[in-house]
């Protein structure tokens, strides 16, 4: 993860991961997609690595891996972005989940002087050996990186400061490697995380000193001796970007090197409009879905056919979850990615990271915060779940209920019931499916609607022949209703009862129907960064990221579109400092 802190992930990239160019080292072979992962299930595949396992049996061993992020790669201490002292019971408590191996982020430049010889501080070295080797204690396999000395002064690689940077580049794995040469094999190293360059680089710059970085990497760590003479190392490309060219790229340096102890390192973040919510892409819809498929089918397609193992040492959603905010991704939504992960994985061979910086496991009291999450991903491991077209069923409060129907997402499995709690519903009387059209009756909705509060009255689930269930929730709505507001180009708050329905997105427009907002290619706000729902307070904000960026005296028409599929318009004008929103 690179930038700022944030609990759930910091600044990402658009397209997620995949693979690289051409012909690669021959004499590794081809590995084939294991018989187990296109059967659906998984084995546990821990191998005992010593020097003359494959790098791809040792990455294959490393499925399911999990990210101590937001610790050791804080600054400027382990504990300054919310996460607690790592302590061994963290990877006990992530072992006994099912996880096999562990990446540990750490941002070297908290403890490493900025000048020759660049020596890192020997307690902090002493801190990583100490928390890699819980880890290590635990049987997990371990992958230690370079971390956002990437984005702090790695980048400057390309600038008149070259040789002072690949010099203290040079250094710090030098350190590292002297530190953790004795080490087992089941630790593996990572050259550097998401890398990036200066934006007055040139491309054919950028790409001279990517190659240049894991080369020399490879090189300092390959002579360094003991363990390290035959460790798996994982090399990335520019930001861990699926490019074709940028993967492309990578494909030569890893050929070049004929290392047969290589694998290849991407992060996946999911389609950027939907990750973001920020262009209207509201839903896991075909081009998200598609998005995934792609760019997973070209990672197996360059890398893991030809030989070289795939570690996607990232994946998650962009700021989701983030318990202090409103989620900007519907749960359900969320939960169809997460699903689509598990399985492109499996049938194309690659081993996928957990990005987790807090949200998913509470290392306070080393509980996992949604277990029903956590339930889903653990299956994905081995199988599939089914889904459908929506978890939310909305009875508008304002007529009687009526039957509606939901498309299944069957992915393979076959659909065995609904159940609330441990009642079966009667099909043919609660509901009718055919095909994968499942009917809710009228008399169902009436009975779940009970007395048509506003907001969730009721749940029910959906079960298969394998996985996880599928959660529906019963929610009484009304046309929501906005009120006039005062407020300055810092905040606006917008009184809204919203009358039990969800907002899903805002569009922004001036009167000849351009964007208006801090985007010029599209009206569809980004959640969260320009405007949040504030459900206990009966309100929207606006934010000064989006209110100061509108034309002084020009109306702007917002339209909120809620996920009942209601919509709601509402006018603002900018006049100074001061904002002002009308209903008309």
């Amino acid at each position: 993860m690179t930038g700022t802190p944030r609990p759930a992930r910091a600044g990402r990239r658009l397209r997620p991961l995949v693979g690289l160019p051409l012909a690669l080292i021959t004499a590794v072979g081809v590995a084939a997609v294991p018989a187990a992962a296109q059967a659906g299930t998984t084995a546990d595949t821990t191998v005992a690595a010593d020097a003359t396992t494959s790098a791809q049996a040792v990455v294959a061993a490393m499925q399911p891996s999990w990210n101590l992020g937001n610790t050791l790669d804080a600054f400027p201490t382990e504990t300054s972005w919310g996460q607690p002292l790592t302590t061994k019971a963290v990877f006990d408590t992530v072992r006994a989940a099912g996880y096999r191996s562990v990446r540990i982020p750490v941002t070297w430049s908290n403890a490493q002087d900025t000048n020759a010889p660049y020596t890192i501080d020997p307690k902090y070295m002493a801190r990583v050996r100490q928390v890699v080797d819980m880890a290590l204690s635990d049987g997990l396999y371990v992958v230690l990186n370079v971390h956002h000395d990437s984005w702090q002064w790695i980048k400057n690689i390309t600038t008149a400061d070259h040789d002072a940077v690949l010099a203290r580049f040079d250094s710090t794995w030098q350190q590292i490697a002297a530190a953790f040469r004795d080490e087992p094999r089941k630790l593996l190293f990572e050259s550097v995380n998401e890398p990036q360059f200066t934006d007055d680089a040139t491309e054919a710059q950028k790409t001279q000193a990517m190659d240049e970085l894991n080369t020399s990497f490879h090189t300092v760590v390959r002579q360094s001796g003991g363990r390290n003479a035959t460790r798996v190392l994982l090399l990335p490309d520019q930001n861990t970007s699926p490019t074709p060219q940028k993967m492309g790229e990578l494909y030569t340096t890893i050929t070049k090197l004929h290392d047969p102890n290589l694998g290849a390192t991407v992060h996946y973040y999911s389609f950027w409009p939907f990750s973001m919510n920020n262009s209207g892409y509201t839903t896991y819809n075909e081009t998200v879905q598609k998005d995934l498929v792609d760019d997973f089918t070209a990672a197996h397609g360059t890398f893991v056919a030809k030989g070289i193992p795939v570690y996607l040492g990232e994946y998650g959603l962009l700021n989701y979850p983030d318990y202090n905010k409103v989620d900007q991704i519907e749960y359900g939504e969320a939960w169809k990615y997460f699903e689509q992960v598990g399985y492109e994985a499996r049938i194309n061979g690659i081993t996928t990271a957990l990005w987790d910086a807090g949200s998913f496991l509470n290392r306070n009291t080393l509980q996992w915060i949604d277990p029903d999450r956590m339930a889903l991903i653990e299956k994905g491991w081995h199988t599939r779940s089914g889904t459908a077209s929506t978890d939310q069923v909305f009875l508008p409060k304002s007529t009687p209920a009526a039957a509606q129907t939901v498309a299944l997402n069957l992915n393979g499995l076959s659909f065995r019931g609904l159940w609330q709690g441990d009642t079966r519903l009667r099909r043919g009387v609660d509901y009718a499916v055919s095909g994968d059209q499942l009917t809710l009756t009228r008399s169902l909705l009436t009975r779940l609607g009970g007395d048509r509060a506003f907001g969730e009255n009721a749940t029910f689930e959906a079960r298969f022949s394998r996985g996880v269930p599928w959660k529906f929730h019963v929610i009484t709505n009304d046309l929501p209703v906005q009120s006039d507001a005062t407020g300055t180009t810092g905040s606006l708050t917008i009184p809204t009862q919203f009358n039990g329905d969800v907002l899903a997105t805002m569009e922004s427009r001036y009167a000849d129907g351009s964007p208006a907002g801090p985007y010029n290619w599209t009206p569809y706000q980004e959640f969260n960064l320009t405007y949040t729902p504030e459900y206990p307070n009966g309100a929207i904000r606006l934010t000064a990221d989006y209110l100061k960026t509108l034309t002084d005296g020009a109306t702007v028409t917002l339209k909120f579109d809620f996920r009942s599929g209601a919509s709601v318009t509402y006018h603002v004008t900018r006049s100074g400092d001061t904002v002002t929103g009308t209903v008309s």
